[in-house]
């Protein structure tokens, strides 16, 4: 793989995922103004703030399916931003999982695992039905193997998208609001998933807007507003008790929104700012 190698790694200690000076606009539009970030090999940190803060574009940059305006990211020591950069093979290190489950409607669960493996990763027929039956186990799904998504539940179409990201052996694993299109009653079923690959050790970078999820399985919470980084830091902390106004302000929304004061006149009900 060529691509320029981050300095100062080991390891046992590396970065699996740093940013720094991560800058995007769109147009005039700066939808993000300088994040430095970093997510050590094994941890889990999720990112959390209103609706239009730059979430999802941060994790997009991550994985170059959107093009920063500036700044660089490192995944695995590689610099994903490096214009030499093999980005497919950084992208077969990085499984992404998406507000929408993108599966084949017309393939099987099963298969829906099998096409990528064989394609990307070249995958014998028989290695990539045991890796698919193998996660479709892993995210409770084995008895679904031979359904097509329109006979599965919104809950169980989004494990059909984990198992099939977890089927291509990513190091790291990105969520984007993965729990956000469903109905309420079927979201436990996804972050019960996702806490048992936090257990099992995975890299993880998740956008949500599930606090309580955040408070329990993260070892960081960033919150970021405006495209800014707000406040990070351990996620009792930052759910429980937050140092900065902007956070609390949030939080106050998102935990109890019937408690929190109406926007004035001149302020977005969207983030409470003027």
């Amino acid at each position: 793989m060529t691509g320029v190698t981050m300095e100062g790694t080991d390891a046992g200690g590396r970065a699996e995922i740093e940013v720094r000076g991560l800058r995007k606009s769109f147009g005039d539009t700066e939808v993000l103004r300088g994040i430095d970030l970093e997510v050590a090999r094994g941890e889990v940190v999720c990112v959390i703030g209103p609706s239009g803060s730059g979430k999802s574009t941060l994790l997009r940059c991550v994985n170059l399916l959107e093009e920063p305006t500036a700044g660089r990211v490192f995944v695995g020591g590689t610099e994903v931003t490096d214009p030499d950069v093999d980005i497919d093979a950084v992208r077969r290190r990085i499984g992404m999982v998406f507000q929408q489950f993108n599966l084949f409607p017309h393939l099987t669960a099963e298969e829906n695992l099998v096409l990528p493996q064989r394609r990307v990763l070249r995958r014998d027929r028989a290695k990539a039905v045991r890796v698919a039956r193998a996660n479709l186990e892993r995210v409770g799904l084995a008895g679904k193997a031979g359904a097509h998504p329109a006979q599965l539940s919104g809950g169980q179409q989004q494990r059909v998208a984990i198992a099939r990201a977890l089927a291509m052996d990513p190091e790291v694993m990105l969520f984007d609001e993965p729990t956000s299109a469903l109905d309420p009653e079927l979201v436990g079923d996804v972050l019960a998933v996702m806490r048992g690959l936090a257990r099992d050790g995975m890299t993880m970078m998740v956008v949500t807007h599930e606090m309580s999820f955040a408070r329990e399985v993260a070892d960081r919470v960033v919150f970021m507003d405006a495209g800014r980084v707000v406040e990070e830091g351990p996620a009792r902390q930052v759910v429980g008790a937050p140092r900065e106004a902007r956070t609390r302000d949030f939080l106050l929304r998102v935990l109890d929104p019937a408690a929190a004061a109406p926007p004035g006149p001149d302020q977005d009900p969207a983030d409470g700012t003027a």
